[in-house]
């Protein structure tokens, strides 16, 4: 039962389903929620349905079988283990069996005691074509029962037996047309009839006949001794009619008790129906492993559906990544353009400065070249020309008297060394000046390269 999380226990009848869960903690099984539905409303589908989370909490659905699709049988079988006793019982379908065997489905619930080497076992047999069509009533309210169990047996085994007698519990289960008898004589559960009563006003005289009947059966097979007590199990309501139809025309004591609460007899049956086991299921195999596969193909469409999902998600979180990083390489690239027509301009415009200032301080040198030039000129030396090359290099020219030779490198000297503005005015490296000889006369030619400061 360890296994066990949480058990369903389904009651269907003509005007209300009932629906059971509980939690399953150990031995105890604590009712968690109750569910009363009309024939045409669904079930809670969050408490039936198996999904991903009953793989860890597995889930039991139960269903409880309507009474009047029940046939209940009596057997006292050698006592021995489980699996024997299920062979045994097996031997004699054909004989307690109101149906072909191949046409039913059984189960078997051992009760406790034992007496003279022998046990007892209540055989429940029920037509398969029944079990189809109410498995798959279920089926079409989406409920797929892993068991199914009857009622009554859980009230039979909880009834306390203190002395021989016969007890009756009428309207088993949601069936309030049928009713279980069982005789007991010496602690032992020796016969078992469910009944399916007629009319209401027929029914007291059709109840007397059957236990007349029992009776006289019991005599005959020697284990009914003397006068059956009466035990009525019923609530108040339906204890008042069938107390007075039993004490009618017999002078039988009855004895009235209250049967279990649904919800305690579904507890019960919750407890029964998941204690491990190899007793043969009213469910049929077939449906069990359909129910299985159904299982199975659900948690696998769900896991691919999950898979899916979890893909179609990521590929649109790829593709929402994608369009923002595009948006900001596009910000990026509109703010690099920007730059770059910025930086373009910039550069421009410092080209321009560049030249404006080129322009300016070769207006300013050669101003200061001509004013050097004129200032330094000696008396002997005429000049004739001077003309600047490139905006760089001041190239001077003139003639002298051949006495004036010498004046001509000092003048060049002096006019290497001219400062202007704390800064020298011409490279102190140079050619020296060119003197040609014409007659009384002297060529002389010089140049000078401008110390311009470097551009920024």
């Amino acid at each position: 039962m360890a296994r066990w999380h949480s058990c369903n226990v389904l009651q269907t009848g003509k005007d209300a389903r009932q629906l059971w869960q509980f939690n399953v903690g150990g031995d105890s099984f604590n009712l968690a929620r109750e569910e009363k539905k009309l024939p045409t409303e669904p079930l809670p589908a969050k408490l039936i349905t198996k999904d991903w989370g009953t793989l860890l909490r597995p889930k039991l659905n139960i269903a409880w079988l309507p009474a009047e699709k029940v046939f209940l049988r009596v057997v006292q079988l050698p006592a021995s283990d489980l699996a024997e006793t299920q062979s045994m019982i097996e031997l004699q379908l054909e004989k307690i069996s109101p149906l072909p065997v191949a046409q039913i489905v059984w189960s078997f619930e051992l009760l406790p005691g034992k007496k003279d080497g022998l046990q007892t076992a209540i055989v429940i047999l029920v037509a398969r074509s029944l079990v189809e069509e109410f498995l798959g009533a279920l089926e079409g309210q989406s409920y797929f029962a892993d068991q199914i169990e009857v009622p009554i047996i859980d009230q039979l085994l909880a009834t306390k037996v203190d002395e021989d007698g016969v007890w009756i519990y009428p309207g088993t289960g949601s069936d309030e047309h049928s009713c279980l008898i069982a005789w007991w004589q010496g602690g032992v559960l020796h016969n078992l009839s469910l009944l399916h009563l007629p009319p209401a006003e027929e029914r007291g005289q059709f109840i007397r006949d059957q236990l007349a009947q029992m009776a006289w059966a019991g005599e005959l097979e020697g284990w009914m001794t003397g006068t059956a007590h009466r035990h009525l199990v019923a609530d108040a309501t339906m204890a008042d009619a069938w107390e007075s139809c039993l004490r009618e025309k017999s002078d039988v004591p009855v004895t009235v008790s209250a049967p279990l609460p649904p919800q305690q007899l579904a507890a019960l049956t919750a407890r029964r129906a998941a204690k491990p086991g190899s007793r043969a299921p009213l469910l049929p195999p077939e449906y069990g492993t359909r129910y299985r596969q159904l299982f199975v193909d659900r948690i696998w469409m769900r896991a691919l559906g999950a898979v899916l999902i979890v893909y179609l998600f990521g590929t649109l979180v790829y593709f929402g990544a994608l369009e923002f990083l595009k948006y900001q390489i596009g910000g990026v690239e509109q703010k690099v353009s920007d730059i770059s027509q910025s930086y373009t301009n910039a550069i421009k415009l410092r080209e321009q400065t560049r030249v404006m200032q080129d322009q300016l301080s070769l207006q300013y040198a050669a101003l200061d070249c001509w004013k050097a030039v004129a200032e330094l000129l000696p008396e002997d030396l005429t000049l004739d020309g001077m003309r600047f090359e490139k905006g760089k290099t001041l190239t001077i020219f003139g003639s002298a008297p051949e006495s004036a030779a010498i004046k001509v490198n000092d003048y060049y000297n002096t006019l290497r060394k001219v400062v202007v503005k704390d800064q020298p005015l011409f490279i102190q490296s140079g050619k020296p000046p060119s003197i040609t000889s014409r007659g009384n006369q002297l060529s002389w030619s010089f140049a000078c390269d401008l110390k311009r400061p470097e551009s920024e």
